[in-house]
């Protein structure tokens, strides 16, 4: 008599980490970029009471049907609950299994960051840091630990609106052995600081100012067209100076940092024109404008189903 299949246990946030070190996602989100197969339709955004959204991503590399499924729940800030919950389930194309699922949280932190890390390994004019980290949240410290562990960083600079998370992610990164300092002058910071990262909720500019001429800004909090953490003066600096790349073509009506600065998306390079041309590495500021895509997801899940063996 067969014996009834054990349900597939989700792994943990801890096991899912374990499983997606940065630089190898990094690497596998490039090598998902030159796969012209790769499917993504658009994700289904759902609006909730209170202000939630629940989001359903899937994707497919013809391999592999991967969904994640999250919800964004901004009034959980400050309670012991996360703002993004849920997971990412990974399907065999060619069987119908069920083959993994993991943590969607955890997933979102860490492909996020890559993909930032990826972009600065291929576009950013000077990789050596202070790193500038603008919001102290789950994404700040994934952002800090990838750019660490993907580009050697050992000075960063870290500025909140609140400064309770602000001192929690300083002692993060001296527990690493770095030098860490707050921020208080962003303008001041801009100056010292040729990386960038802002990874704020986007309730409102947090940035404004002229970047360095070797600046790499990653700017990743704003997701839809209303939300925004540049100033639109600044996009138009760094678009006029040096070069402006979008993670995906989604970014088109996503990006409410260009969106709202007046600057046409549609035209800007996105990262798969980058790593599909081989390009070489820009002069002048460079601004990449990330919005998530289910892609990331996808790379994450081949990267932790080899890990998973």
């Amino acid at each position: 008599m067969t014996q009834p299949r054990q349900p597939l246990q989700p792994l943990s946030a801890e096991l899912t980490a374990r499983a997606l070190p940065y630089s190898e996602l990094a690497d596998e989100i490039a090598a998902l970029l030159a796969e012209p197969w790769v499917e993504v339709p658009p994700r289904m955004v759902m609006p909730l009471a209170g202000q939630g959204t629940l989001f359903v991503m899937p994707s497919t590399d013809g391999r592999l049907a991967v969904t994640k499924l999250i919800t964004f729940t901004p009034a959980n800030v400050g309670s012991t609950r996360p703002t993004i919950q849920g997971d990412v389930v990974v399907f065999d194309v060619a069987s119908g299994e069920r083959r993994l699922i993991i943590d969607g949280p955890t997933v979102t932190a860490r492909r996020t960051a890559a993909v930032s890390l990826l972009a600065a390994r291929r576009l950013a004019p000077n990789t050596d840091g202070p790193l500038l980290i603008v919001g102290a949240g789950v994404q700040g410290r994934a952002h800090l630990d990838a750019f660490v562990e993907g580009l050697g960083v050992e000075q960063v600079r870290i500025a909140s609106r609140s400064p309770a998370s602000a001192r929690g992610l300083i002692d993060h990164a001296r527990s690493r052995g770095l030098e860490a300092l707050p921020a208080f002058d962003l303008r001041r910071a801009l100056d010292e600081c040729p990386l960038v990262v802002t990874v704020t909720p986007a309730n409102g500019v947090v940035l404004d100012g002229t970047p360095r001429a070797d600046a790499f800004i990653a700017a990743v909090g704003a997701f839809t067209p209303q939300m925004v953490e540049l100033s639109p003066a600044l996009c138009h600096d760094v678009a006029a100076r040096g070069t402006v790349v979008v993670d995906t073509r989604d970014a088109d009506h996503e990006a409410g940092d260009l969106i709202q600065a007046g600057i046409d998306v549609g035209v800007i390079a996105a990262l798969a024109q980058v790593i599909r041309e081989d390009w070489p590495r820009p002069a002048g500021p460079v601004l990449f404008k990330s919005c998530g895509w289910a892609g990331w997801d996808l790379a994450a899940a081949r990267l932790a189903l080899r890990a998973a063996g």
